[in-house]
């Protein structure tokens, strides 16, 4: 069966949140070498596939230790249209700052202020995504209840891109996302089931205390959520959509 945008899209979005769960594996280059390689069947519309692939791999490499390779992964991801300037501002890149070559490619990366924005966004709810995770994980201990909270969603931008390197920066978005919620789920359902095992052995259950617990946690998911939702990126009136060199190597203070 032939590849489709959306699909490969899946399968790439797939890949990126068993990365982000499990950690680098053996496997992980190979599957990221795969999208780049069905990307090209699709044509230009597929190219951001590519450069999905090929950011995914330079970070796979920078876990490594491995610079040049880094590098020239960023450089293939440039030329398949990949422009996430506010990324390249994570700590674990910093050190690349002074490499010629990084400097190369960063300046040959353009960028709306439009999609500057959006990709800012992108980067502080991911930031906002791993804390709340944390302190969910935290307030959940000691619940007495069976039910189980999920974390809360950001709603993904809906405005149409100026260039398709924002759609890159949307698919790790979502796969962090997706990441998060399932660690969360998991460690919900193992306390919820721990709950019902105790309360059918353990007479001295607390089902007042759980009750309790359960109508709580309904209003914090709620607020949570309602919080969520009032984050949604809400793209600026004059957000300029000419094509500008990003911001200079630096000048970003990455918002995570």
């Amino acid at each position: 069966m032939a590849d489709t945008v959306d699909s490969l899209a899946a399968h790439a979005h797939d890949l990126l949140v068993a990365l982000i769960t499990e950690g680098p594996s053996a496997g992980a280059p190979a599957g990221f070498h795969d999208v780049v390689a069905r990307s090209a069947a699709l044509g230009p519309d597929g190219a951001w596939l590519a450069a999905t692939g090929h950011a995914a791999l330079a970070m796979l490499a920078l876990a490594r230790g491995r610079a040049d390779e880094t590098v020239s992964h960023l450089d293939a991801a440039v030329t398949a249209g990949f422009n996430d300037c506010v990324m390249l501002h994570a700590d674990p890149l910093r050190p690349l700052h002074g490499d010629p070559r990084f400097h190369a490619l960063y300046q040959r990366m353009r960028i709306t202020q439009g999609d500057l924005d959006e990709l800012l966004w992108l980067h502080q709810e991911m930031g906002i995504m791993a804390r709340e995770a944390q302190t969910a994980a935290v307030d959940n201990v000691g619940r007495l209840d069976t039910g189980v909270s999920p974390l809360p969603r950001a709603p993904l931008p809906t405005r149409v891109p100026h260039t398709a390197g924002v759609r890159t920066a949307r698919i790790d978005f979502l796969s962090t996302q997706a990441a998060l919620q399932q660690a969360a789920m998991k460690a919900e359902f193992q306390r919820s089931s721990g709950n019902t095992s105790l309360g059918l052995i353990d007479d001295t259950w607390d089902y007042d205390r759980a009750r309790r617990d359960a109508w709580d946690a309904d209003e914090v998911d709620i607020r949570r959520q309602r919080e969520a939702e009032a984050r949604a990126f809400v793209e600026r009136p004059g957000a300029g959509a000419v094509l500008l060199p990003c911001p200079p190597l630096g000048s970003i203070a990455y918002p995570g």
